[in-house]
């Protein structure tokens, strides 16, 4: 179906991801030569003392490149901020955006949890009041090769990324970066983001898993994960979104019988019936509306608002047409909370600030020269991607059975990985209830709803789109809270 494929169409076939024990079969010697290739350099060169236009602030902040695959030339690029207060005692916490192939600096850093936003047309940054580095160490990494500042001197590698690659890569990462930053080993770690990261995140928790159990000595010492808007299970996800589509009024009846009778949501290729089921309800009955948040203005209508350009549609944006066709990627949506209401269009605010030169060398980026821009997605690794696992819940299993604490949150305005696809799906991993279905609170409004399961807990997030912290960064933050000291959201 349309919004579940490397380009929107089909869901992708499944792949069983190899496991690190497996991996690291022979004595380790994959992490040791990650760490010996990503380990070079230090802390202090990795130093950023101050982005272009950037206020002051107390906090440190570091950036640079580890290398995870000498043979290919593959290498990472990260954005570490430091908890504003701390620091030394707070846990620290990747974050991981989707696509697959967008940037978390372009998303998770400049508009939902990092402590800066991008002003209009990038020409400096402001502060974000409820940046999660209030709370804790941020790690922000650009994954996987391809994406944004991290690169592969192999060519190929950018048409041949997948699940299995893009969480070994990221282990990797880790194991070298803990090198250059000790301190950060054995410290309380949590892995969060969303999207397609409904994907990366539970992947890479289950090779660290793995990986401390192969380890004489573990030092990743991993907490929980948290999971927003994922992609979690193409069959459940699948029916969640047309339900979710019918129920909010975005289809008719006719086309939500049509694509519940022609579509098999259980098989990669995707028949005549089911695609002209799907072209007809995107193309002529959605309408101009922004997929990732249904009631908010699309970029068009509010480019007239606000005196912007349209350009944003051009660079990619929530919906492309492609030969008539639209489609749709697991990234987060464009839209950015400003002080006059949100501005739909800002991922050239992004993409202009961080092609600065200005902004690369404070950042220590882009200094092999990658012979193309820094942009927000990489449509190359969106369109080839190889191989993506069916159904994360084995997974989730798996990750509950080791003692982990998970947290999947929803926004209730999204409609590209609703609330109701991953109801849908988690539903399905049988849990017993702990807390029943109660209303959560923040700044005493109902901040959205909550279920706590043996294992797991659920929340939506009330109003917010498929960026949870773009569009409620109050509620969000206060979740964040609740997720780290391990306790349920507050019933008042």
């Amino acid at each position: 179906m349309a919004p579940r494929g490397r380009n929107g169409a089909a869901a992708m076939a499944v792949a069983v991801a190899s496991v690190v024990v497996a991996w690291l079969a022979g004595g380790g010697g994959g992490v040791v030569a990650a760490a010996a290739v990503g380990g070079g350099g230090c802390a202090s060169s990795d130093r950023l003392e101050a982005l272009p236009g950037q206020p002051a602030v107390a906090f440190a902040q570091y950036a640079g490149y580890v290398a995870v695959n000498e043979a290919s030339g593959r290498a990472l690029f990260y954005w570490l901020t430091e908890a504003a207060g701390d620091a030394s005692m707070k846990p620290l916490v990747l974050w991981l955006n989707g696509g697959p192939g967008c940037s978390s600096i372009a998303y998770g850093a400049s508009e939902e949890i990092g402590p800066f936003r991008i002003k209009t047309n990038g020409t400096g940054l402001y502060l974000n009041k409820y940046s999660w580095n209030r709370e804790a160490n941020l790690l922000f990494l650009e994954s996987p090769a391809g994406v944004g500042f991290s690169y592969s001197n192999t060519t190929s590698d950018l048409k041949t990324s997948g699940d299995e690659r893009t969480a070994q890569d990221a282990l990797k990462f880790l194991v070298s970066w803990m090198s250059r930053f000790p301190q950060y080993r054995h410290r309380d770690f949590y892995i969060a983001g969303e999207s397609y990261a409904g994907h990366y995140v539970p992947q890479l928790a289950r090779k660290i898993v793995e990986f401390n159990k192969a380890s004489p000595n573990p030092f990743i010492n991993l907490k929980g994960i948290l999971v927003g808007n994922g992609v979690t299970d193409n069959y459940y996800d699948n029916i969640g979104t047309v339900t979710y589509w019918w129920t909010h009024a975005m289809i008719s009846d006719a086309t939500y019988k049509a694509i519940m009778s022609s579509c098999n949501f259980t098989s990669a290729n995707v028949s005549r019936l089911c695609n002209r089921a799907m072209s007809y309800a995107m193309n002529h009955e959605f309408g101009d509306i922004d997929q990732y948040s249904i009631y908010t203005p699309s970029c068009a209508a509010a480019a007239a608002n606000v005196n912007a350009t349209a350009t944003a549609t051009a660079g990619g944006r929530h919906r492309r047409r492609r030969r008539g066709k639209a489609v749709l990627r697991f990234k987060d949506t464009f839209i950015r909370r400003r002080s006059f209401g949100y501005d739909p269009c800002t991922e050239t605010y992004a993409e202009k600030y961080y092609n600065r030169p200005d902004v690369q060398e404070a950042m220590h980026a882009n200094t092999t020269g990658i012979p193309y821009r820094w942009t927000a997605c990489s449509d190359v690794l969106i369109k080839t991607w190889r191989d993506s696992e069916f159904s994360m819940l084995p997974t989730y299993r798996l990750l509950m059975k080791a003692g982990l604490r998970v947290w999947v949150f929803s926004g209730d305005t999204d409609s590209v990985v609703p609330v109701t696809a991953t109801r849908f799906a988690l539903s399905h991993l049988g849990l017993k209830t702990k807390i029943r279905w109660y209303p959560w609170y923040s700044a005493r409004q109902v901040g959205g709803w909550s279920e706590v399961y043996e294992g797991l807990t659920f929340a939506s997030v009330r109003g917010a789109g498929h960026e949870v912290p773009l569009f409620q960064p109050r509620r969000a933050f206060r979740m964040f809270q609740s997720f780290l000291a391990g306790e349920p959201l507050p019933k008042s």
